[in-house]
């Protein structure tokens, strides 16, 4: 019955993202994170770590009107939308930073967005620490280029480097809450750690 449950909210999102012209079923996500917590301001500078297919930059558009900029950055192309600079990289890579600095000209970022997710190994405990170092990734990103009083959303997977984790990011924001959304799969493991007014 859970399965079919989970199958079924599954469905229903990926059916709502088509009628919506979103790419991706994970777009409901960050609306109900924006939702909860407003994280995206209008006139926002925001960088979309892990981007493609675009769907969280889809989303991000909306909220930031015309005068805002999102820089979305993966491993994979990204089909362009216009008024979205969409860069090919790897975050495990410095130039990647570089290169999200240069589109940034000069300019620091009010919002870091990361859905970045390890490609699944089938071994948990594997995939959960490469989730957390490309979460470290990301922090790193936050902490480079987001203004002071920026905000950070992170995804990770739940297990024991997470705590340790959230540490990190406490010392470094002011407030900080994890957030299972309701477009997330049950069975999932994943969570998101909203951190917002960075130090």
């Amino acid at each position: 019955m859970t399965r079919w449950y989970s199958e079924k909210k599954r469905e229903h999102f990926y059916k709502e993202a088509k009628k919506s012209g979103y790419r991706a079923r994970s777009a409901y996500k960050l609306i109900q994170i924006q939702k909860k917590f407003k994280i995206i301001n209008k006139n926002d500078i925001v960088i979309d770590l892990g981007a493609a297919p675009g769907g969280w930059s889809q989303v991000a558009n909306k909220y930031i009107g015309n005068k805002g900029k999102i820089i979305g950055i993966d491993l994979s192309p990204i089909k362009p939308i216009e008024g979205i600079i969409f860069l090919q990289g790897d975050m495990t890579d410095k130039s990647s930073l570089k290169e999200i600095k240069t589109n940034l000209e000069c300019k620091k970022a009010d919002v870091v967005l990361s859905d970045m997710a390890p490609d699944i190994s089938g071994n948990y405990s594997v995939d959960q620490a490469r989730s957390i170092f490309l979460c470290e990734q990301a922090l790193n990103t936050a902490n480079n280029l987001l203004r002071p009083g920026g905000n950070f959303v992170c995804k990770a997977f739940s297990g024991e480097d997470l705590s340790d984790f959230t540490k990190k990011i406490k010392n470094n924001f002011k407030i900080v809450k994890n957030f299972s959304p309701p477009a997330s799969r049950k069975s999932s493991s994943e969570i998101y750690i909203i951190a917002k007014n960075k130090n």
